[in-house]
């Protein structure tokens, strides 16, 4: 199912984009820590999004499987 795989890919393009703010914080602490709490917090809200994307997808082939059984 595609939808799976596109929530998937955008779950690891948050998880990226959190551990290079997070790097990013970690060598230079004080260049722009607001703006890097403000990325981690996109790209942890973004994460969210694509898996409960991922869950109702899945729930919903769930109930299609049982329908068609």
């Amino acid at each position: 199912m595609q939808i799976l795989s596109i929530a998937a890919a955008g779950m690891t393009n948050a998880q990226t984009r959190f551990d290079t703010s997070a790097r990013r914080t970690v060598a230079a602490p004080l260049d722009d820590f607001a703006g890097e709490i403000a990325e981690r917090l996109q790209a942890k809200t973004t994460f969210n999004a694509n898996a409960a994307v991922a869950r109702t997808a899945d729930d919903m082939t769930g109930t299609l499987l049982d329908i068609l059984a």
